[in-house]
Protein backbone atom coordinates (compact mmCIF):
# COMPACT_ATOMS: atom_id res chain seq x y z
CA UNK A 1 0.00 0.00 0.00
CA UNK A 2 1.08 3.92 -0.74
CA UNK A 3 2.02 6.07 1.44
CA UNK A 4 -0.05 9.60 1.86
CA UNK A 5 -1.03 12.46 4.07
CA UNK A 6 -3.83 14.71 4.32
CA UNK A 7 -3.34 18.70 4.07
CA UNK A 8 -5.50 20.71 6.47
CA UNK A 9 -7.94 21.19 4.46
CA UNK A 10 -8.45 17.12 2.85
CA UNK A 11 -8.58 16.72 6.53
CA UNK A 12 -11.35 18.65 7.61
CA UNK A 13 -13.46 17.03 4.90
CA UNK A 14 -12.81 13.58 6.17
CA UNK A 15 -14.02 14.60 9.42
CA UNK A 16 -17.06 16.38 7.69
CA UNK A 17 -17.70 13.47 5.40
CA UNK A 18 -17.50 10.93 8.74
CA UNK A 19 -20.12 12.97 10.66
CA UNK A 20 -22.20 13.57 7.55
CA UNK A 21 -22.16 9.54 6.88
CA UNK A 22 -22.58 9.12 10.65
CA UNK A 23 -25.79 11.89 11.23
CA UNK A 24 -27.20 10.22 8.08
CA UNK A 25 -26.79 6.11 8.23
CA UNK A 26 -24.71 5.68 11.31
CA UNK A 27 -21.51 5.02 12.99
CA UNK A 28 -21.07 1.95 11.46
CA UNK A 29 -21.72 3.13 8.32
CA UNK A 30 -19.59 6.27 8.93
CA UNK A 31 -16.54 3.73 10.06
CA UNK A 32 -16.96 1.52 6.84
CA UNK A 33 -17.14 4.57 4.14
CA UNK A 34 -14.15 6.06 5.86
CA UNK A 35 -12.22 2.82 5.87
CA UNK A 36 -13.06 1.85 2.32
CA UNK A 37 -11.69 5.87 1.66
CA UNK A 38 -8.41 5.28 2.95
CA UNK A 39 -7.95 2.30 1.61
CA UNK A 40 -8.77 3.67 -1.83
CA UNK A 41 -6.34 6.38 -1.29
CA UNK A 42 -3.75 3.58 -0.49
CA UNK A 43 -4.45 1.87 -3.39
CA UNK A 44 -4.05 5.42 -5.50
CA UNK A 45 -0.76 6.19 -3.85
CA UNK A 46 0.49 2.94 -4.17
CA UNK A 47 -0.47 3.61 -8.17
CA UNK A 48 -2.95 0.55 -8.15
CA UNK A 49 -5.71 2.82 -9.60
CA UNK A 50 -5.94 5.16 -12.34
CA UNK A 51 -4.96 8.83 -11.27
CA UNK A 52 -5.72 11.69 -13.99
CA UNK A 53 -4.07 15.07 -14.56
CA UNK A 54 -6.41 17.99 -13.80
CA UNK A 55 -3.96 20.59 -13.95
CA UNK A 56 -0.53 22.11 -13.49
CA UNK A 57 0.18 24.81 -10.65
CA UNK A 58 3.01 27.47 -11.72
CA UNK A 59 5.09 24.67 -13.33
CA UNK A 60 5.54 23.40 -9.77
CA UNK A 61 3.37 20.65 -9.56
CA UNK A 62 0.60 19.01 -11.01
CA UNK A 63 -2.86 18.26 -8.99
CA UNK A 64 -4.26 14.92 -10.02
CA UNK A 65 -8.22 13.25 -9.44
CA UNK A 66 -9.41 9.91 -8.02
CA UNK A 67 -12.85 9.25 -7.73
CA UNK A 68 -14.24 7.43 -4.68
CA UNK A 69 -18.30 6.48 -4.97
CA UNK A 70 -19.50 9.73 -5.12
CA UNK A 71 -16.39 11.99 -4.22
CA UNK A 72 -13.46 12.90 -6.15
CA UNK A 73 -10.47 13.22 -4.64
CA UNK A 74 -7.81 15.71 -5.85
CA UNK A 75 -4.52 15.15 -5.23
CA UNK A 76 -0.25 15.61 -5.48
CA UNK A 77 2.47 13.82 -6.40
CA UNK A 78 5.19 13.72 -3.19
CA UNK A 79 8.55 12.43 -3.41
CA UNK A 80 7.41 8.93 -1.22
CA UNK A 81 3.63 8.91 -1.75
CA UNK A 82 0.91 11.48 -2.81
CA UNK A 83 -0.73 14.55 -0.44
CA UNK A 84 -4.22 14.72 -0.60
CA UNK A 85 -5.34 18.47 -1.62
CA UNK A 86 -8.96 18.17 -0.99
CA UNK A 87 -11.94 15.95 -1.30
CA UNK A 88 -15.27 16.86 -2.31
CA UNK A 89 -18.66 15.57 -3.67
CA UNK A 90 -19.44 15.08 -7.26
CA UNK A 91 -22.72 17.28 -6.43
CA UNK A 92 -20.26 20.13 -5.41
CA UNK A 93 -19.21 23.04 -7.60
CA UNK A 94 -15.89 21.37 -8.07
CA UNK A 95 -14.33 23.77 -10.11
CA UNK A 96 -15.34 26.46 -7.69
CA UNK A 97 -14.39 24.52 -4.84
CA UNK A 98 -11.40 23.38 -5.92
CA UNK A 99 -9.93 26.67 -6.66
CA UNK A 100 -10.77 27.87 -3.13
CA UNK A 101 -9.24 24.95 -0.99
CA UNK A 102 -5.88 24.96 -3.12
CA UNK A 103 -5.69 29.11 -2.45
CA UNK A 104 -6.25 28.23 1.29
CA UNK A 105 -3.01 26.26 1.55
CA UNK A 106 0.69 26.14 1.33
CA UNK A 107 2.21 23.36 -0.58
Amino acid sequence: MGKYLFYGTANRQQDDIWEYTKNMWGDNQAKEYIYELHAHISKTAAREVIWKEIIELNSSFSVYCTSYKKHVIFFRELSDGIGIMSILHQAMDIPTRLQEDILKQKF
